[in-house]
C-alpha cells in the first residue's frame, strides 16, 4: 500500500445561481485549489460541466453540475512499515496523530525509513499527494524529539485548505514545555525573526531579515530552577519554540541542540536539582498538547488535547515536590 495507488478523487459542485465569475475561479474558491492547478485540470479535461469539458472562461449558471476529477498521485518509493502510532481522529479527509517522541515525521537524509509517513502508509489507503515524494499528507511537522498532536491530510483539497488556514494563522497549536531558569515576566510574546544559523547549518537562529516568528508564552508553574510553561505558536518556523526560548535565556529542558548541558552551569543546590530534573526527564521537554482547526469539509471547529507522556508527567510530579 502506498500513497500512489489511489483512485481519482471526484468532487462535485451544484451551482445554485448564475455566477459572474469564471469557472477556474469558482472551482479554486470552492475546492481549495490554486488557480494554476485548476487551469491545468481544465486543460486536461479533468473538469466537466454538465457532462462535457468546459473552458476556463465559462461562467457557471444556476443548475450547472461541475465535476472535478483529481488524478491519482504518481507511485512513490515509500514503503509501509508496521510502526505503532496513536491515531486520535480519522475521517475521509484527514487524520490527527499523537506522535511519540523519537519518531521522525517523514523520510529525509539520515532517516530514509522508520518515519511517521511510513507508519501511516501501513494504516490508511491514501494520503494527500501534496508533499510527494517524501512528505505525502504532511501539513505541518513536529521535531523528532517533540511529542504530541499533528494533523495529516488524506485528500489534496483538505491539504490545501489546512495549509491555507495555517498560513492565515487560523490553526491553534498549544504546547507544554519546561525551560531552565525563571521566566520574567510570567506572560510574554516573543516576536523575533528566525532563519538558518549563518554558521551552524543544522541549527536555526534569531536572524535579522529572517522569517517572522511569533511565540506566546505563559508560565504555569515555578520550580526551583525551571518553569513549566504553556506556549502557543502564532507562526510555525522550524524549531521556533526552541530557538525563541534559548534566545530569551531559557532553553527547553533536555534540548540537545539549543541548550545542551545548560543545567551544569548552575551552582549549589540549584545545579543539583537541575541535573536531577534533566535525568528524570530524559528527553526534550516539549509536547504538542492542543490542536484546534476548522474541518476542511464540514466547517466544524475541531479541538484535540493530549496529556503529557508518562516520562514528562513523572518529571513534573517530582518537580512539584521541590525535588524531595
Amino acid at each position: 500500500m502506498s500513497a500512489g495507488h489511489a483512485s481519482p478523487e471526484l468532487t462535485r459542485i451544484q451551482v445554485p445561481v448564475d455566477l459572474d465569475e469564471r469557472l477556474d475561479a469558482v472551482i479554486a474558491a470552492q475546492v481549495g485549489l490554486s488557480r494554476s492547478r485548476v487551469a491545468m485540470l481544465i486543460d486536461s479535461a479533468a473538469v466537466q460541466v454538465n457532462g462535457s469539458p468546459a473552458r476556463k472562461s465559462y461562467k457557471p449558471r444556476a443548475g450547472d453540475e461541475i465535476e472535478i476529477s483529481l488524478p491519482s498521485p504518481p507511485p512513490t518509493e515509500l514503503v509501509p512499515e508496521d510502526i505503532p502510532i496513536q491515531i486520535v481522529y480519522e475521517d475521509e479527509d484527514l487524520l490527527v496523530v499523537d506522535k511519540p517522541a523519537g519518531l521522525v515525521v517523514h523520510p529525509a537524509p539520515g532517516h530514509p525509513s522508520g518515519t511517521l509517513v511510513n507508519a501511516l502508509l501501513a494504516r490508511v489507503e491514501t494520503l494527500s499527494p501534496i508533499g510527494l515524494p517524501n512528505r505525502p499528507g504532511i501539513v505541518h511537522r513536529l521535531d523528532r524529539d517533540t511529542s504530541g498532536l499533528l494533523v495529516v491530510a488524506r485528500k489534496e483539497r483538505a491539504h490545501r485548505h489546512l495549509a491555507a488556514a495555517l498560513s492565515r494563522r487560523e490553526v491553534e497549536r498549544g504546547y507544554i514545555a519546561a525551560t531552565w531558569g525563571r521566566l520574567e515576566p510570567d506572560d510574554m510574546t516573543i516576536n523575533r525573526p528566525i532563519a538558518r544559523h549563518p554558521k551552524h547549518r543544522r541549527r536555526m537562529a534569531v536572524v535579522e531579515g529572517g522569517k517572522a516568528a511569533i511565540t506566546h508564552v505563559r508560565r504555569l508553574e515555578r520550580w526551583p530552577a525551571a518553569d513549566l510553561l504553556a506556549i502557543r505558536l502564532e507562526t510555525g518556523r522550524t524549531h521556533q519554540i526552541r530557538v525563541h526560548m534559548s534566545d530569551a535565556g531559557h532553553p527547553v529542558v533536555g534540548d540537545p541542540l539549543y541548550g545542551p548541558g545548560w543545567e551544569r552551569g548552575m551552582g549549589g543546590a540549584g545545579g543539583v536539582w537541575a541535573a536531577e530534573l534533566a535525568r528524570r526527564t530524559g528527553r526534550l521537554f516539549l509536547h504538542a498538547a492542543r490542536l484546534c482547526f476548522e474541518h476542511p469539509s464540514s466547517g466544524e471547529q475541531l479541538v484535540f488535547s493530549s496529556s503529557l507522556p508518562e516520562s514528562l508527567s513523572l518529571a513534573v510530579d517530582w518537580a512539584r515536590t521541590g525535588g524531595v
